[in-house]
């Protein structure tokens, strides 16, 4: 994408409504445009960054089995008054009528119409487990809307749901999701720590909230250092081995890890490696049994014929909150410092000086290796300025071309996360960042 073409509309001066790092810098780098209270559209740069991060969640999530569909954002009311939480959510939930006054919802979460589909279309204990999932847009009226996409109305959210016979199926499939978890963060390039946690309105009586490590982030937490030292994406687990699950789910969540609300001095106490911080929320997974299964009338024939009520749990990932904790993670005083797996683009081509002809040519030369897929600023502009989006935007690489290395078909990269520059060849260049 050549930036002269491009809507990504940079500016200079700290936006006034901005109180966090996140909300400032996806204002600043043309990533997002507030178009009502809590809600935002998506330019181009930051739709990509959504984009990445939902197929890393995607991947991550069949990898373990989970089957993608889609659900629409509009609810009956009906299924959720057979659940009893249709006047028990309370006014976050959205409610409007269509033309024939019935009543329908917003959807904040999709419980009830996925158990309502099971229900039409599973009937014996032989079509479980199922674990469903779609990444949709949610809306949640919050009294006050603020950080940006950390706390806004409207969002993009992976939700999953599982359905199994019993409480040990259930188990395992809420295991299955944990690992998904981990390796999903893990990807991301940030450090994820699950937490026992609070069901709310969900319902339920397992739950763990994973939560991001950020400087800035919204709660006090603790945990055990070796956290830091987990690796997942190569951690040898068989998720169709429920004793391998097992075995994982022991490892992951025998360490202490709790937030400020739930956490426990006398246990505080023994942990070797303490560690404090500040994190933030970014998803959080249930194993509520039969809580909806059993009021919507959701029954399966078991092994021996009689009806059985499957057990549920369900996994929420905030896909767009993740774009504003990522921020929140990797930023410094220039701007944002994009994770390779969900950078907008791999690298920005920064040329020194648009209209010479050896810039103008070793430029298009680095572009067309890209095949479109890095940022090139064409733009005719003084250098500062340049430099200065491109820390701002964030991209992993820069390379940049002036006249004098032109001349011999050398360029000066730099690496965003650490500052480090080297001078190479073009080829050399483009060989480091593949």
């Amino acid at each position: 994408m050549r930036l002269s073409r491009s809507l990504i509309p940079t500016i200079k001066e700290t936006p006034s409504e901005a109180q966090i790092a996140s909300h400032r810098l996806m204002l600043r780098a043309g990533l997002v445009r507030q178009t009502a209270s809590g809600i935002y559209a998506w330019l181009p740069a930051g739709w990509k960054v959504l984009q990445n991060i939902a197929r890393i969640v995607t991947e991550e999530q069949e990898a373990v089995g989970a089957q993608a569909m889609l659900m629409p954002t509009i609810q009956s009311s009906e299924l959720w008054k057979q659940s009893g939480r249709y006047d028990a959510y309370g006014p976050e939930m959205l409610r409007l009528q269509d033309r024939h006054g019935r009543d329908l919802l917003y959807g904040p979460t999709n419980e009830e119409m996925l158990t309502d589909l099971v229900r039409q279309s599973v009937n014996s204990y032989r079509d479980l487990p199922q674990i469903l999932f779609h990444i949709q847009w949610k809306f949640r009226d919050e009294v006050r809307p603020r950080f940006g996409v950390m706390r806004g109305r409207e969002f993009l959210m992976k939700d999953a749901y599982s359905f199994d016979i019993d409480y040990e199926g259930a188990v395992v499939s809420y295991r299955k999701m944990m690992l998904a978890y981990m390796r999903t963060f893990q990807r991301l390039g940030v450090k994820a720590i699950p937490m026992v946690a609070d069901t709310g309105p969900i319902g339920g009586d397992l739950s763990h909230e994973f939560i991001i490590l950020a400087p800035t982030g919204e709660s006090q937490v603790f945990y055990d250092a070796a956290y830091e030292e987990m690796d997942f994406t190569r951690k040898a687990v068989d998720h169709e081995n429920p004793d391998d699950l097992e075995r994982f789910f022991n490892e992951v969540t025998h360490n202490y890890a709790a937030t400020d609300e739930k956490h426990d001095e006398a246990a505080w106490a023994k942990v070797a490696q303490q560690r404090e911080g500040r994190g933030i929320e970014v998803g959080h997974i249930f194993y509520f049994g039969t809580k909806y299964s059993q009021p919507m009338g959701l029954t399966v024939a078991g092994r021996d014929g009689t009806p059985v009520v499957p057990h549920m749990g369900s996994y929420g990932v905030g896909v767009s909150r993740l774009v504003g904790a990522l921020i929140e993670a990797h930023h410094d005083e220039a701007g944002i410092i994009w994770p390779d797996s969900v950078a907008p683009f791999p690298a920005v081509i920064i040329n020194l000086k648009v209209g010479d002809a050896g810039c103008d040519a070793l430029c298009e030369q680095a572009y067309a290796a890209f095949k479109g897929r890095a940022l090139y600023d064409d733009r005719d502009m003084r250098a500062g300025g340049k430099f200065a989006d491109a820390d701002l935007m964030g991209h992993p690489w820069q390379i940049v071309v002036g006249p004098r290395g032109a001349a011999t078909g050398m360029v000066e990269l730099k690496r965003r996360a650490t500052g480090e520059k080297q001078e190479l060849s073009l080829e050399a260049a483009l060989a480091l960042i593949t």
